[in-house]
């Protein structure tokens, strides 16, 4: 079977695209019966799979080298292209939802599909086609930026992913030391930073209006594909955040300055070293790390036994941090050959461990649904996405001693405080983010100030001494890429991690339960709305408050009992 590697790659003509796309939808709109509709809707399909195939190609490879200077090209080409693609893939969507074969579609593949594309219908007009062209090329030059740190530490250069493993070190001033050093290349950039944001909070404002919005809000929410829940939701879900977990992790924050025999509230270097004796670290080589990812779903289940293997077989990992690549991680799919792809950066840190669960988790998940019609029933929407990732995470600690070692323990209190404490950070992303549109003429002091004035009331842990500037003057939401590419996207980690820490509590149970209810909602892939897929896999939803509620007792309760004998 074909390999990444070998996966052949050529630029379209999107004229062509053009006129393939306009033929089909006329094609669908001539039908004279639900089997010609079916077929033209198929042959649509397989098409839409292709063109996927080949912008996700010319992604992946350019993240992996942005200074490969073919799939640069190629990158700017579809950064241009894809905005002009969508007026013909908006025409399709309007005929779909006027065919007088809806109902026999709906019967066969579900109403879903449906919802989705008057939620699409939204989101677009040729009108905006400019203002997505120059949103593309922005995104991608915040992403060159950041791939480009050449940060100078201890008489080494670094990129922004190989010095993370300093900002945790044990060592009290080489790890305030790296933090400087990464505060300053941001303070160093700083400019340029706020620059592309501010062009980017006007530009996704003016698509707002133009399309006849408050503002970037309402569309922004509609671009995440936002079915079953509201802006109203999440302020609730917000509310329940401040009150159930920002205590439980001010807990944690202050049974760690004991640890580290520091003053309470600490600085940002020293939040970031758990125990004295340092951070828990993958044991071995990486080569190490994804042998034991392969031993733990060889193990956890027949289908994640498959599913891994074929991963490692057809080179569908490519997780070592080097020079030129793009920073961060993620999972993404390459439709014409039924396959997800792993994109990481290791780095020596635990995070290595959890892009081997929480990538592949989004990886198994959609090689499970990998043959659904509609290809939109792959994956389903984001937050959803983000249940299969964290819980995949909590799944491997049976098998945690194979990445650990002898930091197994510290791991597991790790993992799960991280988890808790997480969360109170992703939701100020999020309510961050709602000022900022609501706001969109604030200057770039105006969105430091309020993100410093954020931190106060969901991270009171955090010192801000003005030790690391970056950090302490409220300018650290700009190493967040999500704010800058993927606007309003990130509570979707926050509500998906409280439905993670059910599966967690179940874990505590049993493993047979945890999976049983795992397995239940994963192989519905895409087919329902969030909060349906919940319901029908007999899980709480993250915005009933009871469920924010009965975990953060559970994990508080774990965490007071554990055993830290022997742990410094």
């Amino acid at each position: 079977m074909i390999t990444f590697p070998e996966m052949p790659y050529e630029r379209p003509d999107p004229e062509e695209l053009k006129a393939k796309l306009k033929a089909l939808t006329e094609r669908l709109q001539g039908a004279k019966s639900y089997e010609e509709a079916k077929a033209v809707f198929l042959e649509k399909e397989k098409e839409a799979r292709h063109v996927d195939t080949l912008a996700t190609l010319a992604s992946v490879r350019h993240s992996i080298d942005t200074r490969d200077t073919f799939y640069d090209e190629e990158n700017k080409f579809w950064n241009q292209t894809g905005p002009e693609l969508q007026e013909f893939e908006q025409a399709w969507t309007a005929a779909m939802l006027a065919s007088p074969f809806r109902a026999d579609f709906e019967a066969e593949y579900g109403n879903l599909m449906f919802i989705n594309a008057e939620i699409d219908l939204k989101t677009f007009s040729p009108d905006i086609i400019p203002e997505l062209q120059q949103e593309n090329d922005l995104r991608n030059e915040y992403q060159k930026l950041i791939a480009s740190a050449q940060i100078p530490f201890e008489g080494g250069v670094y990129t922004l992913s190989q010095l993370t493993p300093f900002k945790t070190c044990a060592d009290d001033a080489k790890r305030l030391a790296a933090w400087k050093a990464e505060g300053q290349w941001y303070k160093d950039n700083q400019d340029k930073l706020d620059e592309i944001y501010d062009k980017l909070v006007k530009l996704r404002d003016t698509m707002g209006r133009k399309l006849g919005y408050e503002g970037y809000t309402t569309l922004g929410y509609y671009r995440m594909g936002r079915n079953c829940y509201t802006k109203e939701d999440v302020e609730k879900f917000r509310a329940a955040v401040r009150t159930y977990l920002v205590p439980v992790a001010d807990s944690i924050y202050r049974e760690q300055a004991k640890r580290l025999g520091k003053e309470y509230p600490m600085s940002f270097a020293d939040n970031a070293l758990e125990f004295r004796s340092g951070n828990p670290r993958p044991q071995g080589t990486a080569d190490d790390i994804l042998a034991a990812g392969k031993k733990f779903y060889d193990e956890l289940s027949p289908e994640t036994s498959e599913f891994f293997n074929m991963m490692l077989d057809r080179k569908l990992m490519d997780v070592l941090s080097t020079e030129g690549k793009e920073g961060g991680g993620y999972c993404t799919g390459l439709m014409d050959y039924g396959v997800p792809f792993i994109f990481a950066n290791f780095n020596g840190t635990q995070g290595d461990v959890e892009v081997v669960t929480h990538e592949a988790g989004h990886a198994f998940e959609a090689w499970m649904n990998r043959d659904r019609i509609p290809s939109s029933y792959v994956w389903p929407s984001m937050e959803a996405c983000e249940v299969h990732s964290m819980s995949m995470e909590f799944m491997a600690w049976p098998w945690a001693e194979n990445f650990f070692g002898p930091d197994t323990r510290k791991f597991l209190y790790s993992h799960l405080s991280a988890a808790l404490t997480f969360i109170p950070y992703g939701t100020m992303v999020d309510h961050f983010q709602h000022l900022v549109y609501e706001n969109p003429g604030w200057t770039p002091r105006e969105r430091h100030d309020a993100w410093k004035k954020l931190l106060g009331v969901y991270m009171p842990w955090m010192k801000l001494d003005g030790e690391i500037p970056f950090y302490s003057e409220g300018e650290g939401w700009q190493r967040q890429s999500h704010i800058y590419a993927s606007p309003f996207y990130y509570i979707d980690y926050c509500l998906a991690q409280t439905v993670s820490l059910e599966i967690w509590s179940m874990l505590q149970e049993s493993r047979e339960k945890a999976w049983k209810y795992y397995m239940a909602y994963t192989k519905q892939g895409g087919s329902r709305t969030f909060t349906d897929l919940l319901a029908n896999a007999g899980l709480v939803s993250p915005f009933d408050e009871k469920c924010l509620k009965t975990v953060c007792a559970t994990a508080k309760n774990w965490l007071e009992n554990y055993d830290m004998t022997g742990i410094e």
